[in-house]
């Protein structure tokens, strides 16, 4: 039997400072790996590394960025490749915000794209390398169930999550002879900032308060209530793991059975 341990793997959690990001880098830490955490925010990832299990003599590390800044972006992922062999990257990134797609600034569009595939692109295409020489890698992105079936009044970010889930699957295909898998998450209803956001944004169009609108989503949960940050990292810590060796190419809805499709 092969064992969901994570002892000696190094990995790469982005967007690691609060929400899903921060309790993959906990529950993989708690597996015995040692995480470099990637955020905008220094004091947030201070709090989350304080956070994390040393019980397997990890000693993790953080550094700085903004993901909307490609040339800061790709500077550092440069730094990140001779300093580190990454094992396992967590793509993980604030979704746009959200609003009807035909009122959408056409520009916010080309943003998005950017610091969600582009940015997904930068990183695999420095850390892949030694993956491939050691025949072993993990490549997980947090996307959305809106790759099934689009949500309303998040046009942006169904466009965007979509062309994420294409390029993974597409380079899933590429990578797997190498002994790399690359999957995606397709995260619910969970508690986040995010979600507190998309509440009041909803809220606010439909002409009803949060509370109101955050009860009428849970509502729509077969489980009837939102998930936890993490009930997503178990799935992440499973998915990164030598016993998920033979998974790959796919995406996982974690929604407690929102999402209406097999």
């Amino acid at each position: 039997m092969i064992a969901v341990s994570l002892k000696g793997k190094k990995a790469l959690v982005c967007g690691a400072s609060q929400g899903i990001g921060k309790a993959i880098a906990i529950e993989l830490a708690d597996l015995g790996a040692t995480c470099l955490l990637l955020s905008r925010s220094k004091s947030s990832l201070e709090q989350a590394i304080a956070e994390l299990s040393t019980s397997e003599g990890q000693q993790h590390a953080f550094k700085t960025v903004d993901f909307t800044d490609l040339n800061a972006f790709q500077s550092l992922v440069q730094e990140i490749a001779l300093e580190h062999e990454i094992d396992i990257i967590i793509n993980n990134t604030g979704g746009p915000a959200a609003g009807p797609i035909f009122e959408a600034d056409p520009m916010a569009f080309e943003l998005a794209f950017r610091q969600h595939l582009v940015c997904n692109q930068v990183l695999a295409q420095a850390l892949v390398p030694s993956m491939k020489a050691k025949g072993w890698g993990r490549i997980i992105n947090i996307i959305s169930t809106s790759v099934r079936i689009p949500l309303d009044n998040l046009g942006v970010s169904n466009t965007i999550r979509a062309a994420v889930a294409s390029w993974s699957k597409t380079l899933s295909n590429e990578l797997a002879q190498y002994g790399i898998t690359v999957n995606s998450l397709l995260p619910g209803f969970i508690s986040t900032a995010r979600l507190e956001a998309v509440a009041e944004s909803f809220a606010h169009r439909n002409g009803v308060s949060k509370d109101e609108m955050q009860e009428k989503m849970r509502s729509s949960v077969p489980a009837k209530r939102f998930g936890d940050p993490s009930e997503i990292a178990a799935v992440a810590a499973f998915v990164a793991s030598p016993a998920a060796s033979y998974l790959n190419g796919i995406c996982i809805p974690v929604d407690g059975g929102r999402t209406g499709s097999i």
